[in-house]
């Protein structure tokens, strides 16, 4: 969904209020007065509940409190700037809150949680956050957030005559080689890609680590956008994993090839061109079909959500250093009869949508229990149902590389004995590593 069509100017203003009360009853007023079946009263004993279960502070001056209830509409958008500040409960005490983008939801909004998720990707850029609480009136605030929005603040990448001829060449190899579709890693590029820069007839995918809105029937140049994380500088760094993604979602197929385009991370040059046979790249994992890959009940968008906060962990960490982690998706019924707590389960006897591995709040609460010992166990669905996990599943048939330890004998075996995918981080090498039935798929090289 493109945020910046559900922002409207009539609900952005500067709030007077130093308490998130205050804010919230300042941000519903404008709600109201549009759409005056709302109640207000009832919307902000919801909100306020949802602050006291978990809060909806970002970090960097932004909250993004947010509330489901019935109503016609899918979404409500409201954004209040604070040039003074307001005291929040989940910010230092130091801290203060300049900017709160509060989302209403309606009980049938299907993509609740990856709207949720969009908004709190874009609110987290620093770049985006000053402009707006700088901005000079409410009429520029509200520009520069459609903008952010709706993806227009790119930087303008160089279109010098090696890139055009990189990408020319790239059609001529992709239809030579018969390729289903042209794969261009945009993290090449400061900011993004120039307009008109990849126009094909061939099917176009961006790969990024940004968020970015990119639909081929807006105009824009690509037909599919996918957001996988990399840290790396070496190039097409995110290929395998980018590929897998598009397996699951069904944007290419399991016998076809696709030409990639890339080059070094922020250097504004394609310098490389491949020609992957997704057959061969994974054929030790598939059995002929992309449904195979992903088990039946493990929805695309978790999976990708999961190998985004594995990679997270590989490379943050706790202090700089990658954290250890075991993540199970899919067969929950199954897996759970081959598991037992190491510890209390910290999950238990919360709501399903507040434990749901799409929540962008759930980031930092996954984090730290990942130092628990033990798995994740997480239905396909994106709710986690456990950790700290002993899984006690065994596996005779599959030998791992020397090297690898516990952790990755488990997921090995679980992935055997259950219809799972588990995802396992080296604490030691932070190697980011997918198992399906036994057979092992390293998604990020080892740090060195």
């Amino acid at each position: 969904m493109r945020l910046d069509k559900i922002l409207a100017r009539g609900r952005i203003v500067d709030l007077r209020s130093l308490d998130l009360e205050g804010a919230l009853r300042e941000l519903l007023e404008v709600c109201v007065a549009q759409f005056p079946d709302l109640k207000a009263e009832s919307l902000l004993k919801g909100l306020l509940a949802r602050e006291s279960t978990m809060t909806t502070y970002l970090g960097h001056g932004v909250a993004l409190p947010h509330v489901r209830v019935k109503m016609s509409r899918r979404y409500i958008l409201a954004v209040g700037r604070s040039r003074v500040g307001i005291r929040h409960d989940g910010a230092l005490p130091e801290e203060r809150v300049h900017l709160i983008v509060m989302l209403i939801a309606g009980e049938n909004a299907r993509d609740y949680l990856q709207v949720l998720a969009t908004i709190a990707r874009h609110v987290r850029d620093l770049d985006l956050v000053d402009n707006v609480v700088n901005a000079p009136d409410l009429d520029m605030l509200h520009e520069r957030l459609v903008g952010g929005f709706g993806g227009l603040r790119a930087v303008q990448a160089q279109q010098n005559r090696i890139n055009r001829l990189m990408f020319r060449e790239a059609e001529r190899v992709a239809q030579g080689a018969d390729c289903g579709a042209i794969m261009v890693f945009g993290d090449t590029f400061t900011g993004g890609l120039q307009p008109g820069a990849v126009r094909s007839n061939l099917k176009t995918i961006l790969v990024t680590r940004g968020a970015h809105d990119t639909a081929g029937d807006d105009g824009n140049d690509f037909n599919e956008t996918i957001q996988v994380r990399s840290f790396s500088r070496q190039r097409l760094a995110q290929l395998r994993s980018a590929i897998l993604v598009a397996l699951t979602r069904g944007v290419v197929m399991f016998s076809d090839r696709v030409c990639c385009l890339g080059g070094i991370v922020g250097s504004n040059q394609f310098d490389t061109l491949v020609v992957v046979d997704i057959e061969r790249e994974f054929q030790t994992l598939l059995t002929g079909s992309t449904a195979d890959l992903l088990p039946d009940d493990v929805k695309p968008e978790v999976l990708e959500r999961v190998i985004g906060v594995a990679t997270e962990l590989a490379v943050e960490g706790r202090e700089g250093r990658p954290v250890g982690s075991l993540f199970v998706l899919g067969d929950t019924a199954k897996v759970s009869a081959l598991s037992k707590p190491l510890v209390l389960n910290p999950f238990f006897g919360y709501k399903e949508e507040d434990r749901n591995i799409l929540n962008p709040f759930m980031d930092e609460t996954v984090k730290e229990f990942s130092l628990i010992d033990g798995a994740f166990v997480i239905r396909g669905d994106g709710v986690v149902e456990s950790a700290g996990s002993l899984l006690q599943a065994t596996d005779s048939a599959h030998s791992l590389p020397s090297g690898l330890g516990s952790r990755h004998a488990a997921a090995a075996a679980i992935s055997v004995m259950t219809n799972c995918i588990a995802i396992a981080v080296s604490a030691s090498s932070g190697q980011v590593t997918l198992f399906r039935r036994g057979v092992m798929l390293p998604l990020t090289e080892k740090r060195i």
